[in-house]
């Protein structure tokens, strides 16, 4: 799946892949379940969770593996990859894929210099 394929998803489905992420690989339900209780302070019923990640694997972002009983989960596309994909997807939609309209309004949002001078900073480090 390349980065610009990669489509976005609902909350709840990036809340659980964030959890995934978050997990040692392949991870178990209760582990995922265990991060998502630890972000949000609840954990999800089992048949939701369970329905979440039927979804993502249907979506190509995680695959499911059956180890006895049980089964694992496996995130297929990574955390940086997702990023990339949205980061390039929210600059089309919101400025039409003008970077100089999302940098116009990075620093007319209230971004302060410091800020601007650490995003600059970033993004000469990306190019070399």
């Amino acid at each position: 799946m390349s980065n610009r394929s990669i489509r976005r998803l609902p909350d709840s489905e990036l809340e659980v892949m964030q959890a995934l992420w978050d997990c040692s690989i392949p991870a178990q339900r209760g582990e995922i379940a265990e991060k998502l209780r630890q972000e949000a302070q609840k954990e999800p019923a089992q048949t939701t969770l369970l329905t979440l990640l039927g979804r993502l694997q249907q979506k190509g972002f995680v695959a499911i593996e059956k180890q006895g009983r049980a089964s694992v989960y496996m995130p297929l596309v990574s955390r940086e990859d997702y990023r990339k994909a949205q980061s390039r997807s929210f600059v089309d939609r919101l400025f039409g894929g003008s970077m100089q309209a999302f940098a116009n309004a990075l620093a007319d949002g209230g971004l302060t210099r410091e800020e601007l001078d650490e995003l600059r900073r970033l993004l000469e480090e990306q190019k070399r």
